[in-house]
């Protein structure tokens, strides 16, 4: 029986992650998952794609604040501006929403650390981003996520692809929410529906590979083999682009723990 191995959890859309044991599913993915994101001076979302050092900014949920560290950098406490009306337009993508700007000691924090000017924002309840209507149902909703409220990836099609790497990677360079444990090697490639514990999920696409694959997380910096990209091109390649795991949408909610049965209804 498949089960679940790890769950990831993004406070920060390129920041590193928090490991919890458990974890509540919301409409928009795990709670507290890519709920906030560094933007640019024009609005526009920043990833470690372009800005690998983001993968070492740590950032903790500390009541209605975050908490965030990073190498070199005095550790902060994020506060949304305390004025309610202090929204800002972003861009994630082809999706344009607002958000609540956080406050300007954490804006100067994260512009030191980028080295240009950035800040925090926050995805309050009103800021609605739409899930892409050619995989979703209506009132289907996301994150700062780059696309689909989760992303899973099985723990066979990591190890699969590592038999094939010189130097093994660890799964956090494909940033999954959930890991599964107990099938064989991209079975989930074949899922269409599924229950984690007692919380019903659609599988509604495969995620599509890209540079922030080759970031090394532990370094914030490009791995210079150019791996695993270049070995996933060689036999995860289609005319959709290269694939390694399944983005996911919620059809229930309620909270899922390591260790729950991972029960595929199709």
């Amino acid at each position: 029986m498949p089960t679940l191995s790890a769950i990831h959890i993004f406070p920060v859309k390129s920041c590193a992650p928090l490991t919890p044991l458990e974890a509540v599913v919301e409409r928009r993915g795990l709670r507290h998952d890519r709920r906030w994101i560094v933007v640019d001076a024009q609005g526009r979302f920043m990833t470690a794609r372009k800005h690998p050092r983001m993968t070492r900014v740590i950032a903790t949920i500390d009541g209605d604040a975050l908490r965030v560290e990073a190498p070199g950098m005095s550790p902060i406490e994020v506060h949304l501006e305390a004025d309610a009306d202090a929204r800002v337009d972003v861009v994630v993508w082809d999706s344009a929403l607002s958000g609540r700007r956080a406050d300007r000691q954490s804006e100067r924090w994260i512009s030191e650390y980028l080295g240009q000017p950035a800040c925090f924002v926050f995805m309050d309840e009103p800021a609605r981003r739409a899930v892409d209507p050619n995989y979703a149902r209506a009132g289907d909703e996301v994150s700062f996520a780059d696309g689909f409220p989760l992303l899973l990836i099985s723990q066979s099609a990591l190890d699969a692809l590592n038999e094939r790497l010189q130097s093994p990677v660890p799964m956090l360079r494909f940033r999954p929410n959930l890991v599964v444990a107990g099938t064989p090697a991209h079975a989930e490639d074949g899922w269409r529906s599924i229950r984690v514990g007692s919380v019903a999920f659609d599988i509604v696409k495969p995620c599509s590979r890209c540079v922030l694959t080759t970031v090394e997380p532990e370094t914030g910096s490009f791995d210079p083999s150019g791996e695993p990209l270049r070995t996933l091109i060689s036999y995860r390649r289609t005319p959709a682009g290269v694939m390694f795991g399944q983005n996911l949408i919620p059809r229930s909610t309620g909270t899922i723990a390591l260790g729950d049965a991972v029960v595929v209804d199709a």
